[in-house]
């Protein structure tokens, strides 16, 4: 299994910046693909971006292409998501979610089946 910890959320302006980190523990980030999804109130869970455990490569929804990255520290188990040139419509509760199986992949349909409580990023205008 794997627990996971989000934190780095608040309240900030459009055109801001804000990083959002993930902490895992009960496993290492080479036997899972880390991804990143966010929830928006009345809309459905949109996956943002991924980034798998071997190799590290990633993969960003259009909607985020350009302006968030992904990145890891391995000795703290962490993985984060740099946010930059935020907007309002960035404003969700963003969550973490672990993928086992194929940690060589990173890919929005692999089955995250382990998730995060969330932290809640607003973007004011």
């Amino acid at each position: 299994q794997v627990q996971l910890v989000e934190s780095g959320g608040g309240l900030v302006q459009a055109g801001d910046s804000l990083r959002l980190s993930c902490t895992a523990s009960g496993r290492t980030f080479s036997t899972f693909t880390m991804g990143w999804f966010r929830q928006a109130p009345g809309k459905e869970r949109e996956f943002i971006a991924a980034m798998s455990g071997i190799g590290a490569s990633t993969y960003f929804a259009d909607s985020v292409k350009g302006r968030f990255t992904v990145s890891r520290d391995s000795a703290k188990n962490t993985v984060f998501l740099q946010m930059n040139s935020l907007k309002p419509e960035d404003t969700a509760i963003y969550y973490c979610a672990a993928a086992l199986g194929a940690p060589w992949v990173a890919r929005p349909e692999l089955p995250y089946n382990y998730w995060g409580r969330g932290t809640q990023v607003t973007v004011s205008s």
